[in-house]
C-alpha cells in the first residue's frame, strides 16, 4: 500500500490524500505538480525514474488505511531557494 506522503519533498506544499497535483516515482518520492514539471522535468531527482500522478485514496478507506503524516524535504539544488 502506498504511504501517501503529506508534502512535496521540494517546496513542502501540503499534498493530502485527495491531492490531484501530487506526483510520485516508484520509490514514492513525492512532489507537487509544479515542482515535478518546472524543476525536474517529471524525472525524479533521487532515482531518475519518471514522476507520475499519484493515485487518490478514497476518503472511506482513510480511516482503516491512513496516509503518512511524516513530512519529508530534501535539499535538492533546484529547491534551495524555496527552503531558505
Amino acid at each position: 500500500m502506498l504511504m501517501l506522503k503529506p508534502n512535496c519533498e521540494c517546496c513542502d506544499k501540503d499534498l493530502p490524500p485527495s491531492a490531484a497535483d501530487a506526483r510520485m516515482c516508484t520509490f514514492e518520492c513525492t512532489f507537487c505538480a509544479d515542482c515535478a514539471d518546472e524543476r525536474f522535468g517529471n524525472i525524479c531527482p533521487n532515482c531518475g525514474g519518471n514522476l507520475v500522478i499519484r493515485p487518490v485514496r478514497p476518503e472511506n478507506h482513510l480511516l482503516k488505511n491512513p496516509a503518512s503524516t511524516k513530512r519529508f524535504t530534501k535539499a535538492h539544488p533546484q529547491c534551495a531557494a524555496l527552503q531558505a
